[in-house]
């Protein structure tokens, strides 16, 4: 395919066409849905940041977003990511319309308990796994806590992330970083992967965006309708079923400094990492950094 490198011009690389905003909005936007509306920009800073502005109607300092405040079921795509955020304040960037980089917000209310609401970046990730299967074809495996993980060439790699923040009192910001048509070159880091080099079986930016907000809004309305049970959702079970840490030896770099080691042995009914520890003790994680130890590059 012919190239065209006009610099700034949307239509640079012809393998990564823009999405079509008005065809998503007529897909996903429709009565009794959990998604409100839907915007796309061609850039922006942090799509969480954005959103999360929104939240109380203040426009971000230096995002394209405003206005009212945002109702749950907001979403905010951008083609482009320019400060994206990940877990411990890692960037997250990638090459104009190569990935999936979008936020949405949720506001779980009177239904949900606020203590099971960290649920929802385990339940994002078992939601785009599910989606990502049933409309790629790829087997993507989850990284506690909010890693996507697929396999290029035997290999696991990272292929994306989530990031939920609240907002205010009673909102989340879920943000999701998927990388779709990256290129080897065009990696990050050696241990980074994409959909393209997972051999996915479609790379349709907009067929991907639809099926894996389907999912979520499927697996948020069952968790949910179940006062945020993840064992009454089956939340817990997909999530254990479709975790890459589970069964491994891993270490867990822990705030503070503090490691732990040991075996990773079960996912808790707070969402945290049991540990089976050298010492015959059993230690579970809330927050920290996962490294797999299994297998070299696992991480």
């Amino acid at each position: 395919m012919t190239q065209h490198n006009t610099p700034g011009s949307r239509w640079s690389d012809l393998d990564r066409p823009p999405l079509n905003a008005e065809g998503l909005h007529r897909a996903l936007i429709r009565p009794g849905s959990l998604w409100t509306s839907l915007d796309v920009v061609d850039a922006t800073g942090s799509t969480n940041t954005d959103l999360a502005a929104r939240v109380s109607g203040v426009t971000a300092a230096s995002g394209p977003t405003g206005g009212p405040a945002a109702a749950e079921g907001a979403v905010l795509v951008a083609e482009e990511q320019t400060a994206g955020r990940g877990r411990l304040d890692r960037t997250w960037s990638a090459p104009a319309r190569s990935g999936l980089f979008f936020s949405l917000l949720l506001r779980p209310g009177d239904d949900v308990p606020v203590e099971r609401w960290g649920w929802l970046p385990l339940l994002t990730g078992v939601a785009v796994a599910t989606g990502l299967a049933r409309a790629a074809g790829v087997d993507t495996s989850l990284k506690w806590p909010n890693d996507l993980l697929v396999a290029v060439n035997g290999e696991e790699r990272k292929a994306g992330g989530i990031l939920a923040e609240r907002a205010g009192t009673d909102a989340v910001v879920v943000g999701v970083g998927l990388n779709v048509s990256l290129r080897a070159d065009e990696l990050p880091v050696p241990t980074a992967g994409s959909l393209a080099l997972a051999d996915a079986l479609s790379l349709d930016r907009e067929t991907l965006l639809r099926a894996v907000l389907r999912s979520i809004e499927q697996w948020y309305g069952d968790w949910r309708a179940a006062g945020g049970d993840p064992a009454a959702s089956r939340l817990q079970e997909a999530y254990a079923a479709g975790c890459a840490t589970l069964g491994r030896s891993v270490r867990a770099e822990l705030p503070g400094g503090r490691q732990v080691t040991g075996e990773a042995v079960a996912l808790d009914g707070d969402g945290r990492l049991v540990i089976a520890t050298e010492g015959g003790g059993r230690e579970p994680v809330a927050a920290g950094d996962i490294v797999h130890l299994r297998t070299a590059d696992a991480d």
